[in-house]
This record gives C-alpha cells, sequence and structure tokens, in this order.
C-alpha cells in the first residue's frame, strides 16, 4: 500500500457510521435499488458537443509554408479564416470553369 500523505485523515469507525447515516438519511439522494441497478443502461450517447447538422469532409491540403505561417500566427481558428477566405474566394469565382 503506498504512503499516505502527512496531512491525510482515516476516518474512525463512529466518523465512518455517521457519515454512512447521513448520507442514507439525505431525501436529495436516494439510494439505488438493485432492482434499479439491473435496468440501468448506458448512456445512448458520449456527453460532449452536438453533432452538427452539415458535418465538414477532412481533406489533406498542401499550402505553401508562408501561407500557413502568416494564418496560424493569427492565432486559434486559423483553419477556420483557411475556410472562410476560400468561401470568399468561390462567391467571384467558377473553379470547375
Amino acid at each position: 500500500m503506498p504512503k499516505l500523505k502527512p496531512d491525510t485523515h482515516i476516518n474512525t469507525p463512529e466518523e465512518d457510521a455517521a457519515l454512512t447515516a447521513a448520507a442514507m438519511s439525505d431525501p436529495d439522494n436516494p439510494i439505488i435499488t438493485e432492482a434499479e441497478m439491473a435496468r440501468a443502461r448506458p448512456l445512448s450517447r458520449r456527453p460532449g458537443r452536438p453533432h452538427a447538422a452539415v458535418t465538414k469532409k477532412n481533406v489533406t491540403i498542401r499550402l505553401s509554408p508562408d501561407v500557413v505561417d502568416r494564418f496560424r500566427a493569427s492565432g486559434r481558428g486559423w483553419q477556420t479564416r483557411i475556410e472562410t477566405v476560400l468561401k470568399d474566394w468561390l462567391k467571384d469565382h467558377n473553379p470547375a470553369a
């Protein structure tokens, strides 16, 4: 067993019983029965950011170092700013033509 830190407090059996009694009598924290545990199911989805309506595609693009360095130097969100510039360019240009 690892050594405990010098200021670690280990409850006496009496303190442990008092804490357990307090937890058992808390109306905001009811005890879960074995039947309830048997019916419990894991979350259907992991917590986190909600799914976007339109997802982005993951692509690899080769850019010159000076372009990447300038955008990265502008701080967080540099990839989003590159996308904004490209979308703005598409308003006036047709790359398929």
